[in-house]
């Protein structure tokens, strides 16, 4: 037999195309147990394997979601991944992962793609702020979309996003509560928002202790490992600090081997802070301390709002709250 159709189903089960197809779309009124349980008995015996574009034709639906990130490569992106695919899986519906690359033009091309798929929605980590280009595709495919993680819209759009400024402050507060006064941070590009909150959130922990953090040592990083070890390096040759704030954890991953290279002990006379708290740190020696982010559970919430808005057309914000997990990498100073 060649190709299964629902008029093969209908034939074997002695039913209507019509009920058939009422059974494909879950429509249960006016059908009895038997009949629908009949009906699904012949499917799986003849391996029917329903055509979803056609399907979608009638319900208006493809039930697939699309998923864009800035950079995949980065441990905490896949965690936000698998977060949210768990649960788009579990309400019946596939995802599209796409990476930008931190690339506006990718991320265009990107939303061009998913709206040639007809997803029913879209989950979009930006760089930090939608372009002109974004927003107008957007709008123009009338694409239910959730932001996450990133985005300058988080105060007039559904997203999903971290209280960032917050958890730089905790950062801060347990350096300046261990005694360090001789302090660096690392942030990430400047350009985006998070490593721009992150950062304010350290220096208000040092305004409140009257501890000034001069200039020369907030170092520009690119949340990346290799730069963030090029640049501590050459930083900890040059000067003398106690302890150092990595805005993510690939850098701080980058600022340990530097350290190590130079012989300087971690935490003995380098305390070392992180955030995220990607799988990838509980590998390092010693464990770092850093700052975590419930980034599987964020990923399940930002679907949870999509399928709100696609099928409630409800419109929210949840902001997570970060958490410090103290570990062995930083030490109170003498």
């Amino acid at each position: 037999m060649g190709k299964i159709t629902i008029k093969d189903i209908a034939r074997e089960a002695g039913v209507s195309i019509t009920t058939v197809s009422r059974v494909l779309n879950n429509k249960a009124e006016g059908m009895s147990k038997k009949t629908r349980k009949t009906v699904l008995q012949v499917m799986g015996e003849l391996n029917y394997q329903p055509n979803k574009f056609a399907r979608g034709l009638v319900t208006k639906r493809s039930n697939m979601l699309g998923l864009i990130v800035p950079n995949i490569s980065n441990p905490f992106f896949p965690e936000l991944c698998r977060g949210a695919e768990d649960e788009a899986n579990e309400r019946n519906y596939s995802l599209i992962i796409c990476n930008s690359d931190d690339q506006s033009q990718k991320e265009e091309n990107y939303l061009r793609l998913l709206q040639e798929q007809q997803v029913d929605g879209i989950l979009l980590s930006s760089k930090n702020r939608l372009s002109q280009t974004s927003k107008d595709q957007l709008e123009s495919g009338k694409i239910p979309y959730v932001l996450f993680d990133r985005g300058e819209e988080a105060s007039n759009h559904s997203g999903v996003f971290l209280d960032n400024e917050k958890g730089g402050y905790m950062a801060g507060k347990h350096l300046v509560d261990l005694g360090h006064t001789k302090i660096a941070c690392m942030t990430g590009p400047l350009e985006i928002l998070n490593a721009q909150q992150r950062l304010a959130g350290f220096q208000r922990a040092f305004t409140e202790a009257s501890i000034e953090l001069p200039k020369s040592s907030i170092l520009v990083g690119d949340f990346q490992m290799e730069v963030a070890y090029l640049i501590a390096k050459k930083f900890l040759q040059d000067n003398c600090v106690t302890a150092i704030f990595a805005s993510n954890d690939l850098m701080a991953c980058g600022i340990y081997r530097a350290a190590h290279e130079l012989g300087i002990q971690i935490p003995e006379q380098l305390s070392i802070v992180g955030f995220d708290d990607i799988p990838l740190v509980t590998a390092l020696i010693p464990k770092l301390t850093t700052v975590r982010q419930g980034t599987y559970e964020m990923g399940r919430k930002a679907i949870e709002l999509l399928l709100n808005e696609l099928e409630n057309n409800s419109s929210e914000g949840v902001v997570f709250d970060p958490t410090l997990i103290v570990r062995e990498s930083t030490k109170k100073i003498k």
